[in-house]
C-alpha cells in the first residue's frame, strides 16, 4: 500500500497531470507544468498524506521507516508531521496561487534532497526506507530541474 501511494503521488498523478494539461492547453509551458504538478502532488499531497499518518499514527513512521520501537519517539514523529503538514499545505495552495510554486519547490527540494541524502547515507535500510530514499531523491531531482529551468528561463 505504501509503495502504491508513493508511486501515485510522486510519479503517476503528477506526470499524468503534466501530460493532460499539455495536451489540453495550446500554449502550455512544459517547465511550468512540471513545477505546478510535481509541487502539488509530490510536495503538497504527499506531505499532507505523510503528515496525517505521522500525526495520527506516529508508530507507523517510527517503526516501519526508522525501525524505532520506543514509544517515546512517537512525539518526535508527530512534530515531524506538523512540519510536513505545513510544507504540504504550501504545496497544495500553490495550485491556487501560482506565485507560491517556486517557494514551495525550493522548500520541497531542500526537504526531499536532505531526507533522501540522509536515507542514502544509512548503512542499513529496510524496504520502506529504500522506497522513501528513492522517492525523496526522485522528487529532489525533478524539483531541482524545475527550479534550474525556471531560473534560466526568467534570466
Amino acid at each position: 500500500m505504501y509503495l502504491a501511494i508513493i508511486l501515485l503521488l510522486m510519479l503517476v498523478l503528477p506526470s499524468g497531470s503534466v501530460v493532460a494539461e499539455a495536451l489540453w492547453s495550446t500554449d502550455a509551458n512544459l517547465v511550468f507544468l512540471v513545477g505546478k504538478w510535481f509541487v502539488f502532488w509530490g510536495v503538497g499531497l504527499r506531505l499532507l498524506v505523510a503528515s496525517l499518518k505521522q500525526i495520527l499514527n506516529p508508530a507507523f513512521t517510527a517503526e516501519t521507516i526508522f525501525g524505532v520501537t520506543d514509544h517515546k519517539a512517537q512525539s518526535l514523529v508527530q512534530e515531524i508531521g506538523f512540519g510536513n503538514l505545513s510544507i504540504g499545505m504550501l504545496g497544495v495552495l500553490s495550485l491556487f496561487e501560482p506565485l507560491w510554486t517556486v517557494p514551495a519547490a525550493i522548500t520541497g527540494c531542500l526537504f526531499f534532497g536532505l531526507a533522501g541524502l540522509k536515507h542514502l547515507l544509512e548503512p542499513v535500510r529496510n524496504r520502506s526506507r529504500n522506497i522513501a530514499m528513492i522517492s525523496d531523491l526522485w522528487l529532489f531531482f525533478v524539483l531541482a530541474f524545475y527550479l534550474s529551468a525556471a531560473f534560466f528561463q526568467n534570466a
